[in-house]
């Protein structure tokens, strides 16, 4: 596979960028409604990808050697999927060829983060821990794009 090919495996939704905590006992992962102070919460993108890893850096680069170990990856992750051997969703923009059904779809973080992380301290995160990161909208579940 590429590099573009490999890139094009991301579906836009934002959702890895969100900012999460590790039980250190545990190694459960908590996703917050906090992004990383590079995400673009209306486009859900990253406001300089190209330099991301210099401006943030445990910024997590996804590879195919790593995609399979990291457990905080969502389960609607394009990456993910592909490297489990399973079809992308309806709502990919791959599948769908429009980058719109991300959001159409409730996939995607638009509209749902509450701030980035250089708003909101470090100390302050767990009182912002949320469960819709981990979980698949059932709209996105579906086997097709639904017709309304």
């Amino acid at each position: 596979m590429s590099a573009d090919e490999w890139e094009s495996l991301c579906d836009g939704c934002g959702r890895c960028c969100l900012n999460k905590l590790e039980d250190e006992d545990t190694g459960d992962i908590y996703f917050t409604h906090v992004g990383c102070k590079l995400l673009d919460a209306g486009t859900c993108g990253c406001k300089d990808y190209p330099n991301r890893s210099d401006k943030v850096p445990d910024c997590v680069r996804l590879t195919p050697a790593n995609v399979r170990t990291l457990n905080w990856l969502p389960p609607s992750c394009g990456y993910k999927l592909v490297a489990e051997g399973r079809d992308l969703y309806w709502w990919h923009p791959l599948v769908s060829g429009d980058p719109n059904t991300v959001h159409e779809a409730g996939v995607s973080v638009r509209g749902r983060v509450e701030g980035s992380e250089e708003e909101i301290p470090d100390a302050d995160l767990e009182d912002h821990i949320v469960q819709w990161p981990a979980l698949l909208p059932k709209r996105a579940r579906l086997k097709r794009r639904p017709k309304d």
